[in-house]
């Protein structure tokens, strides 16, 4: 079995789990066996039927109130209980904040491997061999785990999400909490202003860097974004760090890595830190004053030149697109 943790945001699955999801579907298939999912929190009856879309043989609604808001401690908690009495083979988790928070806690806790960040699964022998990017993304490493179970996470935007109907059985299971075991809670939730989506799950990402300027240039690319669907503003860190932007935008090494299908770099020079979090990029187009800007390396189309001319005649021509 291969058991998937679901990642829900105000009742809501996050489209990275669904993805990370059909992966455990398609390498469970290859393996011979079948695939689980698991949700935390109450009230999350609703999303069984989206998750049996996927192909999921089994469904675990793991409900209680202190679940409601993620808890590091306690989410690793439960799953490892519910890991000990499954067994799986495998537990995949999708590499987004929370994954990145949460899997490794969990390995420690089993006392076993982690595979993070992965591009790619594989099924070699009957094994799992997983591939990620090391050195920011200019080499590829393929290794196994000898653990049991293997903990993975994956990268968003870059595995398929693929339908697949079945008539998975819900099973719903009471957790109890010890209020003892409890040292940290969650007590309030911010959230930006808007309806943004995260950088992380976004199909376009449109990047500013030191060559906007300052803060007030942002909207340019929020005035991009809203033309794009499925698009997010991203940053580089010299941006954030000058607070021209929130840091839940930033995009890199100490930021967010992401896989979108076009990254739009505007006024971003390429420190190695940055290409660190976009160079999985499916289309990268970088426009920088800079002809040596490092960007234009990993650039499948690059525009040497000034943003601030650039932008308004594409502002203008995605308005024709959209009719």
């Amino acid at each position: 079995m291969i058991l998937t943790y679901i990642e829900t945001r105000e009742k809501r699955i996050k489209k990275s789990s669904l993805e990370a999801l059909s992966e455990a579907r398609r390498t469970a298939e290859a393996l011979g066996t079948e695939t689980a999912a698991a949700v935390l929190g109450t009230g999350m009856d609703g999303l069984a039927a989206e998750l049996a879309s996927c192909g999921v043989a089994r469904i675990y609604l793991l409900e209680n109130p202190s679940l409601d808001r993620y808890s590091t401690q306690d989410y690793a908690a439960v799953l490892a209980e519910l890991i000990k009495k499954l067994g799986p083979q495998a537990v995949f988790f999708s590499a987004t904040a929370m994954g990145k928070d949460l899997a490794p806690r969990l390995a420690a806790r089993l006392g076993v491997g982690l595979a993070a960040d992965c591009t790619q699964v594989s099924v070699r022998d009957g094994a799992l061999e997983f591939t990620r990017p090391i050195f920011a993304g200019n080499a590829l490493l393929s290794f196994r785990l000898t653990c049991s179970p293997q903990i993975v996470s994956l990268r968003p935007n870059v595995f398929p999400f693929g339908a697949a109907a079945s008539a998975g059985e819900t099973i719903r299971e009471a957790v109890e909490i010890p209020a003892a075991r409890t040292r940290a809670e969650v007590t309030e939730v911010l959230q930006e202003g808007g309806e943004e989506i995260d950088v992380c799950e976004a199909d376009v990402i449109i990047s500013g860097g030191r060559g906007m300027k300052g803060p007030e240039n942002f909207a340019l690319l929020r005035e991009i974004s809203e033309l794009i669907p499925r698009s997010a503003v991203g940053a580089s860190r010299s941006a954030v760090d000058s607070g021209w932007i929130g840091h839940q935008h930033q995009v890199g090494q100490t930021g967010k890595t992401v896989s979108p299908n076009l990254y739009l770099a505007f006024g971003i020079s390429g420190a190695i830190q940055h290409l660190a979090g976009m160079s999985s990029s499916k289309v990268i187009v970088a426009v920088n004053k800079d002809p040596d800007a490092p960007i234009f390396k990993v650039a499948d189309f690059g525009v040497v030149g000034d943003l601030f001319q650039v932008i308004p005649p594409l502002k203008e021509e995605l308005k024709k697109l959209r009719g």
